[in-house]
């Protein structure tokens, strides 16, 4: 059990990220969410560019924001795809520099690559070459860290994918995401106490079933065509809700992780469904405010 009595709560920049804020402008959406009550972030989708560490650098000083984590890949998620990798040693140069420019000791993972995804051997290979970096990281002063979606909890012998990478490493740590452990099936609370001491970052996204949609027109419970658009919709009731306005036991999911070893708790939304992002992260904050944890941020 951890004696910390707090973690720190803030904002997986993905949410903001410039595909889905125009004219995206780093210390601009820092200052935003610092005028929410946010003072932490976790950097991902973000190009770690000289202009972008400075902003970070800047609201830093102005508004006490910390980063938490950086992001970064083993390697291509498909072979040939360009972009900056560890196991490349320039660019393991640079990640690390951009870590150290942030002041963060944590690089996260943010999926793995498709071939590990396919075959118990690929993720084996996965598993073997993010052991392999996690130690060079961690010579370096930096912890590295996987993010989970709901595709490891794909079965191998009876195994879970994301049980056997963790099974088949010692020095990789694991940032548990609620909202997709409950799309793989599992309990969050009782995930979460399973990967005890080896999380320090724990996804914050809760989950949501929206009304089934009725078809464009009226519905016809004797028209074949109507009921058949009616049970197409099934599909897509199942969402990303702000934290507090879905399903999920919240409080008990951020017991477990601060039980388990986790400092840092932050906000991730992949889906606003046409509100503004700041919107969505201010009623997570609130709500997590109003469930006991305004002193976290």
């Amino acid at each position: 059990m951890s004696n910390q009595n707090k973690g720190l709560i803030g904002v997986q920049m993905s949410t903001l990220a410039p595909m889905r804020t125009p004219g995206f402008d780093v210390y601009r959406a820092l200052a935003k969410l610092a005028g929410i009550g946010y003072r932490c972030v976790e950097v991902s989708q973000v190009p770690m560019t000289a202009e972008n560490l400075a902003a970070f650098r800047r609201a830093a000083a102005d508004f006490g924001m910390k980063v938490a984590a950086n992001t970064a890949s083993l390697e291509p998620l498909i072979p040939g795809m360009p972009g900056e990798y560890l196991a490349d040693p320039e660019d393991y140069k640079k990640i690390v520099a951009d870590c150290r420019a942030l002041g963060c000791d944590m690089l996260r993972l943010a999926m793995m690559p498709v071939p590990g995804l396919l075959s118990l051997e690929g993720a084996l290979d996965v598993a073997k070459k993010a052991e392999e970096m996690a130690e060079k990281l961690h010579e370096d002063g930096i912890d590295l860290y996987y993010h989970n979606h709901n595709f490891e909890f794909v079965k191998y012998g009876g195994k879970y994918l994301l049980d056997i990478l963790r099974d088949s490493t010692r020095r990789l740590g694991f940032e548990l995401d609620i909202h997709w452990i409950q799309r793989g099936g599992e309990n969050p609370v009782a995930f979460i106490q399973k990967y005890a001491g080896r999380i320090r970052l724990l996804h914050l996204k809760d989950y949501r079933v929206v009304k089934v949609p009725l078809p464009a027109g009226r519905l016809d419970l004797g028209s074949r065509e109507s009921m058949q658009e009616f049970f197409a919709g099934w599909g897509d009731i199942t969402q990303f809700a702000e934290v507090g306005e879905g399903n999920l036991p919240i409080r008990e999911c951020i017991e477990a992780g601060l039980g388990g070893g986790s400092q840092y708790f932050l906000i991730e939304q992949d889906e606003t469904y046409g509100r503004d992002p700041y919107e969505s992260l201010k009623i997570s904050h609130d709500n997590l405010a109003a469930m006991g944890f305004a002193g976290w941020f």
